[in-house]
């Protein structure tokens, strides 16, 4: 299991749309983001996120579009009991840089255990390698 290189996309740092859905810089309120775990196995990227008590039929979104993964979501949940009632309610989103190989057309999800996992396949090919750099005086 390896961890994904991310793509360049038009953007100096193709990570900053993760650092601004943390909340710890408060660009998104504490409860509502969506916690993932991504990793690289068998030539697929495959990213695993928490959405438990949702529909995944009607209450889940995922879009992919200039490198990037989307996953938006609506939780409504209420809870009935004898002189008492709660309920919760928000949307969810999340977007994550995929790496450079990542194949749009080879894509899966599913949805089980409040686990949502998308799978997209990576191009067949070499990792370029990098290479050092004389530098003159």
């Amino acid at each position: 299991m390896n961890l994904p290189e991310r793509r360049d996309v038009r953007f100096p740092f193709p990570e900053l749309f993760e650092w601004m859905e943390s909340p710890m810089f408060g660009f998104r309120p504490f409860g509502q983001i969506v916690r993932v775990e991504d990793y690289i196995a068998d030539g697929r990227y495959v990213l695993r996120a928490e959405l438990p008590g949702i529909d995944p039929d009607k209450d889940v979104e995922v879009t992919m579009g200039d490198g990037v993964l989307h996953i938006r979501a609506e939780r409504t949940r209420k809870v009935s009991e004898a002189h008492r009632s709660e309920f919760s309610y928000g949307s969810l989103s999340r977007s994550v840089t995929l790496p450079a190989a990542a194949k749009t057309d080879d894509v899966k999800a599913t949805y089980n255990g409040g686990v949502l996992e998308v799978s997209v396949g990576l191009a067949d090919g070499k990792k370029a390698e990098g290479r050092r750099i004389a530098v003159e005086h």
